[in-house]
């Protein structure tokens, strides 16, 4: 499951570039790095959040059958972690900036960019996680 969530954000990483205070100016390998560590702790996130509700239904493959509540739960523990995380670097530690077309909440200022993609690809990972686990017949 890490690799797959690094992968995916990996990805969006990338596709979130331009959304981001000079990262589109940055050398190449510079902006590779920076993505690649950025979706590494994506991953350390997205291990975090699911381990949530595993612990909850005291079963790792919880998503196979996942309830509402277990759902709800995963999706909540990784919003949090990144709207407390993405507030923290961009409001108090200045680690990075959004452009100023980057559309953003109101009161905390995350991004919508960083926003969707806990939203988008935790939904992606356990979509993938279900077809795996399920029984080939």
């Amino acid at each position: 499951m890490a690799l797959l969530a690094f992968l995916l954000h990996f990805v969006w990483e990338f596709w979130q570039v331009p959304w981001y205070q000079g990262m589109n100016d940055l050398p190449h390998l510079a902006g590779v790095l920076m993505c690649s560590r950025a979706a590494a702790g994506d991953a350390v996130i997205a291990l975090t959040a699911y381990a949530g509700p595993a612990l909850m239904a005291r079963s790792r493959f919880w998503a196979r059958d996942a309830s509402l509540r277990l759902l709800a739960a995963y999706l909540g523990i990784g919003l949090t972690i990144t709207v407390g995380l993405e507030w923290l670097a961009t409001e108090v530690l200045d680690r990075w900036q959004y452009v100023d077309v980057m559309p953003t909440l109101p009161l905390l200022g995350t991004g919508l960019a960083p926003l969707l993609q806990w939203i988008v690809l935790p939904l992606l990972l356990l979509w993938l996680l279900r077809r795996a686990w399920r029984p080939l017949g």
